[in-house]
């Protein structure tokens, strides 16, 4: 007798290939998705550094975007700016990409994996103070940051930001100008000044004395400040923000400010 055992169709074997391949695929689809994941995250293009005629141009050009409520009125211009100034955040407008209000923040370079070298920005508008100015001196200034308001590219990083900076405990920074600031002559209408500020910054608790390059301009009945200058994170005892896909970030960051004034 004949078996029929051997008519039947046999299983075929499995293809250890394919498999393969069809891991390889999976694998390669979900490091895609991690990239774009991360791309989402962290990337985009970080807003430009503190420019001064840029944000003058801008704000007395009367543009709707740059201007919450109207643009610095240039009929009446100061022949005198002594006197007490206060921090003005009326006078154009805060986002993000394009600041021509009064702010202040940081820039910090990072590595990222799947994305390379970025640069991390916050910056807040919760700004306030009062300057002091007689004649071609600046005899008093002081400066205070809400950091608990930073906003940056995407909000998602901004609780990293705050538990760096540790604002549960020291929500604000300042600034206190330690010695006098003299421009030499009177500032006019649409002249640059440019000066050096020496003081005390507190950031997280922590006090240091830095110096801040700033340039300032008279603009109608405003004047418009904008500096930057380094800082060492250790200084201040903030510890750089970590997460898997954060390869490195840098100790040092520049902190940079723009701020109106008017009277007080």
């Amino acid at each position: 007798m004949t078996s029929t055992l051997n008519n039947k169709t046999q299983p075929k074997p499995p293809n250890p290939g394919r498999g393969k391949s069809l891991g390889l695929a999976i694998a390669a689809v979900t490091v895609a998705g991690l990239a774009l994941a991360m791309i989402y995250f962290f990337g985009g293009a970080e807003p430009t550094e503190v420019d001064l005629d840029s944000t003058v141009n801008a704000v007395t050009a009367g543009d709707p975007s740059a201007a919450t409520t109207s643009a610095i009125p240039t009929s009446s211009v100061l022949v005198d700016v002594s006197g007490d100034w206060t921090v003005d955040t009326t006078t154009g407008t805060f986002s993000f990409e394009d600041a021509t209000a009064t702010f202040a923040g940081f820039r910090v370079e990072e590595e990222l994996a799947q994305i390379g070298a970025s640069t991390a920005v916050g910056r807040t508008p919760g700004v306030s103070g009062t300057v002091t100015i007689d004649g071609t001196t600046i005899t008093s200034a002081n400066i205070a940051v809400d950091l608990t308001a930073i906003v940056s590219d995407e909000s998602r990083r901004e609780n990293s930001i705050r538990e760096a900076l540790n604002t549960n405990q020291n929500p604000t920074a300042t600034f206190v100008l330690t010695e006098p600031i003299d421009f030499g002559e009177v500032p006019t209408e649409g002249v640059t000044v440019s000066a050096i500020a020496s003081g005390d910054l507190t950031i997280n608790g922590v006090t240091r004395t830095v110096e801040i390059p700033l340039e300032a301009q008279v603009t109608g009945e405003s004047i418009l400040v904008v500096g930057s200058t380094s800082v060492i994170f250790a200084d201040y005892e903030i510890a750089t923000p970590s997460a898997p896909v954060v390869l490195s970030v840098a100790d040092e960051g520049t902190i940079e400010l723009q701020v109106w004034l008017v009277r007080a």
